[in-house]
């Protein structure tokens, strides 16, 4: 069996002793295609965010790093600008042949909260090599809002996978001329290209910009915060925007993403080489994100986007990323959307949940 581990392989993996949890894993956590990761009960303020290294423990190297440590049974705010590690209530114990990779649940990156997965003797983020057996650390740094957090928060999501599973041009191309998967003209190179669409249908409202200045997020609080609080809305006529250097834009594709039930797809920057700006964080995009077998009809992209070093001109129809679209090694129980509470099937220009319009 390749490809990405589905649902009802999660399940078995849990039973099997390969994922192992402080607190029972919940059916909330199980998704199409992921498991959530839930956040324990202490919090290390660090001086600087750092990898175990090929033969360290992370504990070691957190004795080196570690500012203060905070309990977070009651509640407690990860401030802006500041980096912590948590250690999660998950841990694995891989069998050969069996890979994972982290990511950034969808509203974590819309927060601006850069959150990462690192393990002991790691020399990458969010991977985690075959036989792997140990805890796992979310590195979390809130780069727009200070965040207030409690134990069992899934920010981080992990995705298992068995064997080669991302399909070459090749195979996109076919998969693509069998069952469209963009409402526009395919871009395919080193996966599926997507623009930015600053050009509306309706109205000049092309995204938002997060002010610099604001209160404290309860990430337990949904539809609670007044946009207008937190967001600036960007609008243009003119079908191009000037990003700011270190600011945050939450942006649109301008094609309508479909993700077939049998595959799934992580974005990834499009250019390594563009460096005023990329989409910021990668994100997993479910089986049947989208499709019709799911309640969808096609669902936009949103795009984190963070400007570097200088101001950047971005133009309507501008490739910003793309989709590494992976076969699934079998078809999930549920896809996303279909009996499962999905915040963002068939979504279009949309914050993180916890914001309401006002």
């Amino acid at each position: 069996m390749q490809g990405v581990l589905p649902d009802s392989a999660l399940r078995a993996m849990i039973e099997r002793g390969e994922i192992v949890a402080d607190a029972p894993v919940t059916a909330e956590q199980i998704q199409p295609a992921s498991l959530d990761l839930r956040l324990g009960r202490v919090a290390y303020r660090i001086r600087a965010s750092f990898l175990a290294g090929r033969t360290e423990r992370v504990e070691t190297k957190l004795a080196d790093f570690e500012m203060h440590r905070m309990d977070l049974s009651d509640g407690a705010v990860l401030e802006k600008g500041c980096v912590y590690l948590v250690p999660l209530m998950e841990s694995l114990a891989l069998p050969a042949g069996l890979t994972a990779v982290s990511n950034a649940k969808s509203s974590t990156g819309r927060l601006d909260l850069l959150t990462r997965v690192i393990t002991d003797g790691g020399t990458e983020f969010d991977r985690i090599p075959e036989g792997y057996s140990g805890p796992l650390y979310a590195e979390i740094c809130p780069r727009s809002f200070s965040v207030l957090v409690r134990p069992g928060m899934r920010l981080n999501q992990i995705r298992f996978r068995a064997g080669q599973a991302a399909l070459s041009d090749a195979e996109l191309k076919a998969l693509h001329s069998a069952e469209p998967l963009v409402s526009e003209d395919a871009v395919i190179d080193h996966g599926l290209g997507f623009s930015v669409d600053l050009r509306p249908a309706a109205g000049d409202l092309v995204g938002y910009r997060a002010k610099p200045h604001t209160g404290v997020i309860d990430l337990d609080r949904i539809a609670h915060y007044p946009a207008s609080d937190f967001w600036e809305e960007v609008r243009t006529r003119e079908g191009r925007i000037i990003l700011d250097p270190g600011a945050f834009y939450i942006l649109v594709s301008r094609e309508a993403v479909v993700i077939p039930p049998d595959f799934a797809a992580e974005m990834a920057p499009y250019l390594a080489m563009v460096g005023e700006f990329r989409v910021h964080y990668a994100g997993f995009f479910d089986p049947g994100f989208g499709h019709g077998a799911a309640g969808g009809e096609g669902a936009r992209g949103v795009l984190e986007v963070r400007c570097h070093e200088a101001p950047f001109v971005l133009e309507h129809g501008q490739v910003v990323g793309r989709l590494v679209y992976e076969r699934m090694a079998d078809r999930p129980e549920r896809l996303y959307g279909a009996g499962i509470a999905s915040n963002y099937q068939g979504q279009g220009l949309k914050l993180a949940k916890h914001f309401r319009n006002g």
